[in-house]
């Protein structure tokens, strides 16, 4: 009998998206240590592979004012996980750290010293960064050509790596002089685990050449399995082989105990999770213009309004480029459809969401992995803290029970427990 691919499941601590229940009562706080501590010992109880942080290192902004889905006062990653490090055994501790606003020996210095004080259970999201509003903070003003930014971040690995391998280091590339050694010994796992999570041709490469994992955002069996065959194809490329990789889409789950239940769940959920004021200014950054006359409710505004090449949105990336036909096929989808502005915006901001019954959610997942759309995922609950419990009491036994989950850790380091199985 041949053995079942064995899933891996990561946990993203939610906050700053489209998912988290700002208004639930069952919300806590974002930015209270407690909240990060909760949250963490679930994922080890559930025996995931790694927690995982976002970055913002600017505070994102919507027509000069605070984005409605920003945290203020949001803390360092690096220091979150170094205190998480403190309350957990065995559960990875990864968090996004930007290539185009950070320096090499910094990074791996700090990334190796979050290694020693963790027993070697830490990771580096590889992310790069195009975004002038976010740069005006650094000394550099931060802004890099797309042609640059991938090259700048390769280099960057190049020389975190030599730096962690030991001895001294002489670099002279296109972007940093780097002379010296960390100072910091090596930890049980040599290096931190790296992930990627760039879609772009560059991003696929710079996955396939230095990572370990991919963040993937292709939840869906079909595009999934593309993905995964793309990713395969290309580490063949450098010289690795499929398994030396994992690719884990990010996902968001809703549970019932029925499947109608789960349904109206998961309605009740997204019209929760994205108010009138989110749909309106999701239009707005589509049309390029202030819409705040319109009425959530109603019909979408003409395409005729729309204006080329005005951002009211800084501190995220646009996926807009052509305005003008974005906002044609949203019109004639709501219009086909009879959705409202928030009705619209509803379906464009909905991303991979596993909705089910727990025992539906387990097949889903396990059919994911053992037909290569991915090894796993990365799950993004709805509340903070509290939201992933429900997934670890019910959905995880299910996975157990089927010898597609491990029902323990299998060593003490996140690579150990990355590639088990």
């Amino acid at each position: 009998m041949t053995a079942r691919k064995q899933i891996h499941l990561a946990a993203h601590f939610p906050g700053v998206n489209n998912t988290t229940i700002w208004a639930d009562p069952a919300s806590g706080s974002q930015i209270d240590f407690a909240s990060f501590e909760h949250f963490a010992a679930t994922a080890e109880r559930g025996r995931f592979d790694f927690l995982f942080l976002a970055e913002g290192l600017r505070l994102r902004e919507h027509k000069g004012e605070i984005h409605d889905l920003d945290v203020v006062g949001r803390p360092d990653t690096l220091t979150v996980l170094a205190a998480v490090a403190a309350v957990t055994r065995r559960l990875g501790l990864v968090g996004t750290i930007n290539t185009t606003f950070n320096e090499p020996f910094e990074l791996a210095r700090q990334l190796a010293s979050l290694e020693l004080v963790s027993g070697g259970r830490s990771g580096w999201n590889v992310v790069t960064s195009n975004d002038a509003f976010t740069g005006e903070n650094f000394r550099r003003g931060g802004f890099l050509a797309d042609a640059d930014r991938y090259t700048r971040a390769a280099e960057f690995v190049d020389v975190a790596e030599a730096l962690w391998r030991g001895g001294g280091v002489d670099h002279h590339g296109g972007f940093f002089d780097v002379v010296g050694a960390l100072g910091v010994p090596a930890s049980p796992q040599g290096r931190p685990v790296i992930l990627q999570a760039g879609v772009s041709d560059e991003g696929r490469d710079l996955a396939a050449r230095y990572a370990d994992a991919i963040f993937s955002p292709f939840a869906d069996l079909v595009t999934g399995r593309e993905f995964y065959a793309d990713i395969t194809r290309r580490l063949a490329r450098f010289g690795r082989g499929a398994d030396e990789l994992k690719i884990l889409p990010g996902a968001a789950f809703v549970l019932g105990a029925t499947e109608a239940e789960a349904e109206e769940r998961y309605r009740h959920e997204r019209r929760a999770q994205v108010s009138g004021a989110t749909a309106v200014r999701t239009l707005e950054a589509v049309w390029g213009r202030d819409l705040s006359e319109y009425d959530p409710d109603g019909p979408l505004p003409s395409v005729d309004l729309v204006v080329e090449n005005v951002e009211l949105t800084a501190g995220r990336a646009s996926h807009h480029k052509d305005r003008r036909g974005t906002a044609r096929e949203w019109v004639e989808q709501a219009e086909a459809e009879g959705q409202s502005i928030r009705d619209a915006a509803i379906s464009k901001l909905t991303r991979g969401v596993l909705v089910g019954t727990p025992a539906q959610v387990a097949d889903r997942i396990d059919e994911f992995v053992q037909t290569d759309a991915s090894d796993g995922f990365v799950l993004v609950p709805s509340i903070t803290p509290t939201g992933l419990d429900e997934f670890v009491d019910t959905v995880i036994p299910l996975l157990q029970e089927r010898g597609s989950y491990r029902t323990d850790y299998s060593g003490e380091t996140l690579r150990e427990n990355l590639f088990a199985g």
